[in-house]
């Protein structure tokens, strides 16, 4: 449906910089989290990342005429971290910026008391990160319901060109947002299993993650990183496999992909109808029976 032509040539994730929270926890229990803002080292880390993105967009000899599109969390750690790496970027190349709700911090209650805290972390670790819903605010579960809403949109803004993106320049969208809601966006573009989302671990402040477009017609996390990248980020052999064939595969032979998903759900499926005829002859002569 989509021709590759107009897609974005890169999908960026960034994790905000160090903020107050970070560096003290106890600042949740006095300020609002969206209320919570970057450290001086949070705007230099920002202002880094700026520098980074900048030098890996426009290091590409082949896409000179490349264009920006921003959304960002409206925690006013996301925001000011959008500000500060938005300093290695001129007006001509940004071609707007939205404010967007549904890829906020998840929701972990109001004012946190930090013994409470620490006690609710350990009880998160035993019933699993991805279930686990805070007193008060929410699991990863409803912050998967939040950022598939959020990707719905994202495609409509593409299909509809509500970005206003001349196709004969690259463009590049950057989601200025959090750890955990980063790790949420990817398992749901790239269809992890909550077990495989177990094993993520959370970017570090200011690290970003480059989606790029491949010559498939696909996206991946393995065209600018490397193996170890990856490895460190808590992909799994397979996924990081996964990762290499959508690179170059067409999106066509996702079909080829089919044996691999199943054998991730079912034990000893049968290659094909043949060698289960013993099985279904018993089963039919079973229901007569009956």
């Amino acid at each position: 449906m989509h021709h590759h032509k107009v897609l974005p040539k890169r999908i960026i994730l960034v994790r905000h910089g160090e903020s107050q929270g970070n560096l003290d926890t106890a600042a949740y229990t006095t300020t609002p989290d969206h209320r919570i803002d970057l450290t001086p080292t949070g705007i230099a880390q920002a202002q880094n990342a700026g520098a980074c993105i900048r030098h890996a967009i426009a290091s590409d000899a082949s896409s000179p005429n490349w264009r920006l599109y921003f959304y960002v969390s409206p925690y006013a750690r996301a925001r000011s971290t959008l500000r500060e790496l938005g300093r290695s970027f001129s007006k001509t190349r940004v071609l707007g910026v939205r404010e967007e709700c549904r890829i906020r911090e998840q929701d972990f209650g109001n004012f946190q008391e930090r013994e409470r805290m620490d006690t609710i972390m350990e009880t998160r670790l035993r019933y699993g990160r991805f279930y686990y819903r805070f007193p008060e605010g929410e699991s990863a579960a409803d912050v998967f319901d939040r950022v598939s809403s959020f990707l719905e949109s994202l495609w409509r803004d593409i299909d509809m060109n509500r970005l206003n993106h001349d196709p004969s320049h690259d463009l590049n969208l950057i989601i200025v947002t959090h750890g955990l809601a980063s790790r949420v966006f990817l398992m749901r573009w790239f269809k992890w299993t909550v077990e495989q989302f177990e094993l993520l671990n959370n970017p570090e402040n200011c690290e970003f993650r480059i989606m790029q477009l491949g010559s498939g017609g696909d996206y991946s996390l393995a065209i600018h990183h490397t193996e170890e990248e990856l490895l460190r980020w808590g992909l799994s052999p397979e996924m990081i496999d996964d990762q290499k064939w959508r690179a170059h595969a067409n999106k066509g032979s996702w079909n080829d992909q089919v044996p691999l998903c199943l054998n991730a759900f079912f034990d000893n499926l049968a290659d094909s109808d043949d060698d289960n005829v013993g099985l279904n002859e018993k089963t039919d002569s079973l229901s007569i029976e009956n």
